[in-house]
């Protein structure tokens, strides 16, 4: 399947994969990776980096939003291949590495299987990897507080809810906010579009996931780049306001 790649900013790539978006951000012959879709995205993660004219041997490092299957898919194929570090929240490493799994279970799918588009999506994520056992052995936190020294000089806004380590990334100087799962602009089990929480069953603690829309409204920029859904232009700040009056 071909990568959908889409230059949205200066530098900075938004890839939709199948049901998932990652991100790529450039610098010189540089990259920064943040996610990397299901694992049966690999074909379409190694495409999206050759569009952009880079390869995995060019990854400076691998951002993980939160490690769900479908965000951390090829993460450990890149760090045990090519020794890509990989980043996340401290609270979010054990979490790679499945000491434990905060996910959607099996049963609540099922009993949200009347909901439109939830059996579809959960076929889909099956076939994708979804659900198989694919830690990171060896994730690392990040290695120092504020911007981090990769390319893109992304800045991860702790945003928890979704799960307890999840994690933002804003790129103040082109105005760009990576929400992974914190604030979305679509999903296929909703029915909904534009900014918006993901639908309930799909959070950890859902009061955590609206009260971190707080503190993504402090942010300045006007692109957002979700984990699901398109590319939403516009104030951050507007973004979250209507993704937490959604969401009351």
């Amino acid at each position: 399947m071909r990568a959908d790649v889409h230059h949205v900013a200066d530098g900075t790539y938004l890839v939709h994969g199948s049901n998932t978006n990652w991100v790529i951000l450039t610098e010189g012959d540089a990259v920064t990776l943040v996610d990397t879709g299901y694992p049966g995205d690999r074909e379409q993660l190694l495409a999206s980096l050759a569009r952009v004219g880079s390869s995995p041997e060019a990854v400076a490092a691998v951002l993980i939003t939160h490690a769900h299957n479908d965000h951390l898919g090829s993460a450990e194929y890149l760090r045990e291949r090519y020794g890509t570090p990989v980043y996340l929240h401290e609270a979010e490493v054990p979490h790679a590495r499945r000491e434990f799994l905060h996910q959607v279970s099996l049963g609540t799918v099922l009993r949200n299987g009347w909901r439109p588009g939830v059996l579809p999506w959960a076929v889909h994520a099956l076939r994708s990897g979804g659900t198989m056992h694919n830690p990171v052995t060896a994730p690392e936190p990040f290695p120092a507080a504020g911007a981090l020294d990769l390319p893109g000089r992304p800045v991860p806004v702790h945003t928890p809810g979704h799960t307890d380590g999840h994690c933002a990334y804003h790129l103040p100087g082109t105005g760009v906010l990576v929400s992974g799962d914190a604030l979305v602009s679509g999903h296929p089990t909703s029915r909904v579009e534009g900014p918006q929480l993901l639908p309930d069953m799909f959070h950890h603690e859902r009061p955590r996931a609206v009260a971190s829309l707080d503190v993504l409204a402090e942010l300045e920029g006007e692109l957002l780049l979700p984990g699901h859904g398109p590319v939403h232009r516009g104030s951050l700040e507007d973004a979250a306001h209507r993704a937490r009056e959604r969401a009351l």
